[in-house]
């Protein structure tokens, strides 16, 4: 691997507080980004390469085979676009609403070699800095401090400010680019696949920790880790299930049930106040699950007189490798149980009786991959690679089929 190092003051002028996002300045004549200023015809439409939330799930991205394209969720709107003469983007990665992205070439015409990762300020119209590798790059994961690009046998973390090399992290065959982020400030947690099958490979970077948790039988095929690291969801590949655990210690927190036949787990997604968990599958569903796992706070942990001083979330990034996390997180005995009703029968009962069904559900046509996401007032976020923008809401109290709120076709606006 090797990387070249360009003057880091792009991404130190939008590393600040508050975050601003600076997409209305003039197109870049940077070499390799030259805009398509003649592309004018609304019937030439580009293929979609790619999607991504943004870290926030304020924004998504989308990569075409002629440039990208980046979304507002709430309200809906394109924020800004790059169109160019020719090249496509495989991976287009935002770093929360800056203007710093991450981007791949791909599809049969791509931008860049699919073995690069350019790191773009658009605010500056430059490249602030480039990776090469011998392989194809899977994915790549950013957060305010750190660049993480995954490789199929390899996951590489960056710090942000200087390009540095941080870790080098191996991993089972992960040709999907399986891996995950927290995002709090206090926190630094990386989740991607261990070296077996069927394990996840947890890194608690403040704390010096590495975790790892057998969390399925099969290979893992999806995972997502909370906005402070805590908590990590995962599915296998054969779909039925999902499994949420206590990062620290490897505690398995629940267990919830897709369905009984095998599918493909396209996306999970938790919610930012940890009380849903949210995952779409090649089946055409979305099913939302009520997280009954615990978070204390700061005050419940001083009430407790916790012996060993566990902190809150919001202060992990303080604690030792030998802080205890029973105080913290725990299975929650509160709310209905979607499999209570048979529970005194759990004995002779098959073992799918006792997982916990989803909470809520939406039926999509089964065309496309679709990425789901939580806006706020009870509403998650889906966007297809067929070009589709949804929003959905769900009855937090009674559950059953969501409701549809909001259509929109991104990548064709005319489509009926």
């Amino acid at each position: 691997m090797s990387s070249e190092v360009s003057p880091p003051q792009g991404i130190q002028n939008v590393r600040g507080n508050p975050l601003r996002i600076a997409w209305d300045l003039p197109p870049s004549a940077q070499p390799g980004i030259q805009p398509d200023n003649d592309h004018t015809d609304p019937e030439c439409q580009p293929d979609l390469l790619s999607i991504s939330w943004n870290q926030d799930f304020g924004c998504f991205s989308a990569g075409t085979s002629n440039g990208f394209r980046i979304y507002n969720s709430d309200p809906f709107k394109e924020t800004f676009r790059r169109d160019l003469k020719s090249g496509g983007f495989g991976i287009v990665e935002m770093l929360f609403q800056t203007n710093i992205l991450a981007l791949v070439g791909g599809g049969s015409d791509p931008q860049y070699p699919p073995n690069k990762v350019l790191i773009w300020d658009d605010h500056q119209s430059r490249c602030i800095g480039e990776f090469s590798f011998r392989s194809l790059v899977r994915a790549v994961k950013l957060r305010k401090d750190t660049i993480v690009i995954v490789l199929e046998h390899k996951v590489y973390v960056h710090n942000f400010s200087d390009l540095k090399l941080l870790h080098q992290i191996e991993t089972l065959s992960n040709p999907c680019g399986l891996c995950c982020l927290s995002q709090n400030v206090n926190t630094s947690v990386l989740a991607c696949p261990g070296l077996h099958m069927g394990h996840v490979r947890v890194e608690h970077f403040g704390l010096k920790v590495t975790k790892f948790i057998a969390v399925h039988d099969s290979n893992v095929a999806c995972m997502a880790l909370t906005m402070d690291g805590l908590l990590l969801a995962t599915a296998s590949m054969k779909g039925t299930l999902i499994r949420v655990f206590n990062t620290l210690d490897g505690t398995r927190l629940q267990e919830v049930r897709r369905g009984l036949d095998r599918a493909e787990i396209q996306s999970i997604a938790l919610s930012p106040n940890v009380q849903w968990l949210a995952c779409s599958s090649d089946k055409g569903t979305v099913h939302v699950f009520r997280l009954k796992v615990r978070v204390a706070s700061k005050e419940d942990l001083d009430n407790q007189h916790s012996p060993s001083g566990a902190p809150s979330p919001g202060t992990m990034g303080r604690w030792n490798s030998t802080s205890s996390v029973d105080a913290l997180l725990s299975p929650s005995t509160d709310g209905d149980n979607s499999s209570s009703s048979l529970s005194f029968m759990r004995g002779v009962l098959p073992k799918y009786f006792s997982s916990e069904w989803s909470f809520a559900q939406l039926h999509l046509p089964e065309v496309t991959r679709y990425i789901t996401a939580f806006g706020s007032h009870n509403t998650v976020m889906i966007i297809g690679m067929d070009g589709s923008f949804r929003k959905c809401s769900f009855d937090p109290e009674n559950g059953g089929e969501m409701s549809k709120e909001e259509l929109v076709w991104y990548l064709k606006p005319d489509k009926e």
